[in-house]
């Protein structure tokens, strides 16, 4: 019977921790698609144009950008290839978008998971709006001023539109929640093993020198890095139940949570932003060094915030 103990203490670790992020993610994924059910991304899209053109971007993009922003990657990309022609696109113009897509993307559900990690709704969700924003302005610059990625766009793929209604929603949604279970408990069960073999001590030498540019420290470098390379959902969940039980800072909670707001699933949303057309140094290296950079710049201003202030406008305890 012993030995069963330590796999159900694991099951039902991943289990409350998926739960946390159910009751987070569950409300917020219904109530996007009745806004767009109801007109809502059609209503605001015209909104961005002028921000799309400023960009070099064409200015129904506006629609595809707020469809990411609302609902997802995949719903930003099914609705650039609907709203724009693909052959009328360059390779700069789809790095430039899947720039703004990649920092700043399902934001209702994914900055309630990182308000529920004590992170500000507000600042977080402008941080990577605005990351996004400056990141694609000095990619427009420079693809501008040199000519580099002028040739046509050239995706491997290009989505099709789905209209499944609500049923398929149900299914979809039925279906991301299990596996959303599956990867929090093989997560779980990754980091006791690296625990037990002493994988996390290693781990957190190798990322420190990174992680301390961008002011993070060493005890949050483990679960930064699941957020980085698997997803904000992912990093987000574990921060969440190591901040509630103390171990770790609030402002290593903010910071970490900011980094991981600008650059996350670098795996997965890379692959996908590049198989749709855009360039992989841009998208991948330098969002990761911009992200560095802009987090170790908001680690060094922090520390001259007082604590009041801090936990007033910042950080709110869970």
């Amino acid at each position: 019977m012993r030995i069963f103990q330590p796999a159900w203490a694991l099951l039902r670790e991943a289990f409350s921790l998926y739960w946390v992020l159910v009751r987070i993610v569950l409300p917020v994924m219904v109530l996007t698609r009745i806004a767009v059910e109801f007109g809502a991304i059609e209503l605001l899209s015209p909104l961005f144009a002028p921000l799309m053109t400023l960009l070099g971007l064409p200015p129904e993009l506006g629609f595809a950008w707020v469809t990411g922003l609302l609902v997802g990657i995949w719903g930003g990309a099914v609705a650039m290839f609907a709203v724009v022609p693909v052959e009328t696109l360059t390779t700069a113009q789809v790095t430039v978008f899947w720039t703004l897509i990649l920092f700043a993307h399902a934001l209702p559900i994914e900055q309630r998971i990182v308000q529920k990690a004590g992170p500000g709704f507000v600042v977080t969700s402008a941080l990577r709006l605005l990351g996004g924003l400056v990141y694609g302005l000095l990619l427009h610059l420079l693809f501008q001023y040199t000519g580099w990625l002028s040739e046509p766009a050239s995706p491997l793929m290009v989505p099709a539109g789905s209209d499944s209604g609500w049923l398929g929603f149900i299914y979809e949604t039925a279906e991301a929640l299990f596996w959303m279970f599956v990867i929090l408990l093989a997560l779980v069960i990754t980091m006791r093993l690296m625990e037990v073999v002493g994988m996390m001590n290693w781990l957190r030498t190798l990322l420190a020198p990174v992680l301390r540019l961008a002011g993070i420290g060493p005890a949050a470098a483990p679960l930064t890095m699941v957020g980085l390379l698997l997803g904000l959902s992912y990093g987000g969940g574990l921060i969440i139940r190591e901040a509630r039980q103390g171990h770790l800072g609030a402002r290593d909670v903010f910071l970490a949570a900011a980094l991981m707001g600008l650059a996350h699933s670098l795996i997965e949303d890379t692959l996908v932003a590049v198989a749709l057309g855009a360039d992989l140094t841009s998208v991948l290296f330098g969002r990761v060094i911009f992200s560095i950079a802009i987090v170790a710049l908001i680690a060094r201003l922090i520390r001259f915030v007082p604590e009041h202030t801090f936990f007033r406008y910042l950080f709110k305890a869970a």
